[in-house]
């Protein structure tokens, strides 16, 4: 598919208006929350806009399939195959804390051609789609030139996600960049692509994570790839990295080789 349709794209918004409802009525509500068998949490909240997510899709796109955070895998098998993390930053969530996000990816035959990332707590909302320019709140986002990694500002969800090999080449990036900042959720992606930082990497990550981020990432101008350079897919690891110059990128693959 050269060019997603505009009723795919629209769809999707849709998709992040009833999840980011879902979550706002609950936000700094006091909502309880369960440990799943990762120790990970989750909230009523987390499951109910899942659900209704998968209903919409259901409805709407019976053929599809979809892989769901909460709930599992139904036709992962499927050529079109939605992505979902209803609350990306459930610990962002849970504490009251505005940078978590819904993440609503849609992919064909394996590979990401539409992206959400939509955070209802700050309202805003980044959209990228295959042959369409990424948008923020409707208007067209680019991200900037940055050839160099001593100048570059590097988003990263915690330093504890970087473990044995990993942590040794991202104290790399680390040290041969401007500046760190760390917990950003789901935000920093979407920062990244409007051009106000350079880089996000990230480890032990699922699908759920990082899948809606690439049509934003790449529709910004930017690149978005795993630790080897590899394009990104429904078979791809835990290992990302977005950057919003191509020239970074390729630096920064070096610096995050492992022998």
């Amino acid at each position: 598919m050269k060019r997603v349709p505009e009723e795919l794209v629209e769809f999707a918004g849709r998709l992040a208006d009833e999840s980011g409802a879902i979550a706002m009525r609950l936000f700094r509500s006091g909502v309880g929350f369960e440990l799943k068998a990762d120790r990970s949490p989750v909230t009523i909240a987390d499951q109910q806009a899942e659900a209704a997510i998968r209903t919409l899709i259901s409805a709407a796109y019976p053929q599809h399939g979809v892989i769901g955070e909460e709930y599992g895998e139904d036709r992962r098998d499927a050529d079109f195959v939605w992505v979902l993390d209803p609350i990306d930053g459930t610990k962002s969530y849970i504490t009251g804390r505005p940078t978590f996000g819904t993440l609503i990816a849609l992919t064909h035959e394996g590979r990401p051609l539409l992206g959400v990332i939509d955070h209802p707590a700050l309202h805003e909302r980044w959209v990228g789609a295959r042959g369409h320019s990424t948008r923020m709140n409707g208007l067209p986002v680019r991200t900037r030139s940055c050839p160099d990694p001593a100048d570059a500002a590097l988003y990263a969800s915690s330093p504890h996600l970087f473990v044995g090999d990993a942590e040794t080449a991202f104290a790399r990036v680390r040290a041969a960049t401007r500046q760190v900042l760390y917990g950003s959720d789901c935000y920093g992606f979407g920062l990244v692509a409007s051009g106000f930082a350079d880089l996000q990497i990230d480890a032990r990550l699922s699908i759920h994570d990082y899948m809606a981020a690439v049509a934003v990432i790449e529709g910004a101008g930017g690149t978005m790839t795993d630790w080897g350079g590899q394009a990104l897919s429904l078979a791809s690891g835990d290992r990302v990295i977005a950057s919003g110059d191509a020239s970074l990128h390729e630096q920064v693959l070096g610096l995050l080789s492992i022998a």
